[in-house]
């Protein structure tokens, strides 16, 4: 199996930048596509981005689209999900998963297999 650790969050404001970073370790990366979700105080976790296991798809929420990209380096065993023109609504724990590899995009966290811990991301104005 895969251990996924994800870093990177922290405080930002309005309008600023965050690049979080998941790490791999385990297993190889490229067995696996993977995603991005988030979840706020009091709200369930949502999809943010997805990318599979060679990078040829990839899928981001209408919410955040525009601002984030999701990519990967499997050489290094790390997706990221670089984020900028944060607003406040971002404000969550980011959570990356990864997915017994498919092919395709995976938009369901049911759909995935493995999680990491999360990272918090705080957006203030």
């Amino acid at each position: 199996q895969v251990q996924l650790v994800e870093s990177g969050g922290g405080y930002v404001q309005a309008g600023g930048s965050l690049r979080l970073s998941c790490a791999a370790s385990g297993r190889t990366l490229s067995s696996y596509d993977m995603g991005w979700f988030r979840q706020a105080p009091g709200k369930e976790r949502e999809f943010v981005a997805a990318i599979t296991w060679n990078s040829y798809s990839t899928y981001v929420a209408d919410s955040v689209k525009g601002r984030f990209t999701i990519s990967r380096d499997n050489a290094k065993n790390t997706v990221y999900l670089q984020m900028s023109s944060l607003k406040l609504e971002d404000t969550a724990v980011y959570y990356c998963a990864a997915a017994a590899r498919r092919g395709y995009v995976v938009r369901a966290a049911a759909g995935y297999d493995y999680w990491g811990q999360g990272t918090q991301v705080t957006v203030s104005s």
